[in-house]
């Protein structure tokens, strides 16, 4: 999963970066360097792999990964958009994170001389909907040129042209499994998925409320505070953060709001002493499941030989979940559910 971080110059979206990442990129990197974007990746902590892990004992312990890619800010003019490079790069990634301030220093201006987080999530959101905009009008002109005006094809970007030019995101539009299909190499940034990271100030740490009541898929934190407790010594976090009164980590939050948001969950293998994490999209089927792992399991697939851990974790023994009846044997069709420890059976 690659999730791409935008917003407008000094919204602290680097310091965000580096808090999720726990790299020590410069925040003045865009400024000073020309830098197209910095990447970080980092593994999913999962309570229940560490279970899994202290009971198996593998060699090898696989958590599913999370790539972040910091952009390059938005120009920081009004209607100033993002450059060819950064486009091409905003492309490439799954799902955006809107990084927004909501903190006041006079020292570092915000670039639009106010700062008003609302205006920043609507003006990021436009800057998206116009670099989708002058994708399809391209793509009609060729059509046009082709010959093509009355194509399904046609009608589908005039669709999405006439949603776009009343200030509707593609993501809040209806499109069928197919229609979407048809949009998979265009790459367009407003039909991906969303969520907004309010970065506040250490005396309001909670944000402005009246931002969470006119947008959904938001939280909030504060990156500077967040990244002085991830350069403390672990023992000294928790401490450090019960005193703030942060219940949860930035890193956790963060990775709790993007899988809800992007509809993931995790099922988990043991095979050749390894233990592996994978995340799918909620509501796979086993076959397709098969096919995260390898495209040969997909194909030959058998059976699924599910058990979910928190059946598994009362009484840690698959002989005796099967005794139990807790280890079921599962056809294609049979839906993942988040937390299933599976043994797939196949032949090719």
């Amino acid at each position: 999963m690659k999730i791409g971080l935008i917003g407008y110059p000094l919204s602290g979206k680097t310091t965000v970066f580096n808090t999720l990442t726990g790299l020590h990129a410069r925040v003045d990197s865009f400024i000073s360097s020309g830098k197209e974007a910095n990447v970080g990746l980092i593994k999913v902590p999962d309570k229940r792999l560490d279970a899994l892990s202290e009971i198996y004992q593998p060699k090898k312990i696989t958590h599913t990964e999370i790539s972040f890619v910091d952009h390059a800010g938005i120009t920081a003019t009004a209607g100033g958009g993002f450059d060819a490079n950064t486009l091409a790069l905003m492309r490439q990634v799954d799902a955006f994170t809107y990084v927004v301030r909501d903190f006041a220093n006079e020292a570092v201006n915000h670039p639009l001389g106010r700062i008003d987080p609302a205006g920043d999530i609507n003006g990021l959101e436009t800057e998206m909907e116009l670099a989708d905009l002058i994708v399809i009008e391209k793509r009609q002109s060729r059509l046009e040129k082709e010959g093509k005006k009355a194509s399904p094809e046609y009608a589908l970007l005039a669709r999405c042209r006439e949603a776009l030019e009343s200030g509707t995101p593609l993501r809040e539009i209806s499109l069928s499994p197919d229609e979407l299909k048809a949009f998979s190499g265009f790459g367009f940034l407003s039909l991906k998925p969303r969520l907004i990271l309010l970065n506040t100030g250490e005396d309001n740490m909670a944000g402005d409320p009246s931002v969470a009541k006119r947008f959904d898929n938001m939280i909030a934190f504060c990156a500077s505070m967040e990244q002085q407790v991830t350069e403390l010594e672990p023992a000294e976090q928790g401490e450090f953060l019960e005193a703030l009164g942060i219940e949860e980590p930035a890193r956790e939050k963060f990775i709790h709001a993007a899988y809800s948001l992007l509809e993931l969950i995790s099922f988990f293998t043991v095979v050749s002493n390894e233990l592996r994490a994978w995340t799918i999209k909620r509501g796979t089927e086993a076959v397709h499941a098969a096919g995260k792992i390898h495209s040969d399991m997909e194909r030959g697939f058998i059976r699924a030989e599910v058990v979910n851990f928190e059946d598994f974790i009362k009484e840690p023994s698959m002989a005796r979940m099967k005794e139990l009846g807790k280890l079921r044997l599962e056809g294609k069709n049979y839906i993942v559910q988040d937390g299933d420890i599976i043994n797939f059976r196949f032949n090719v």
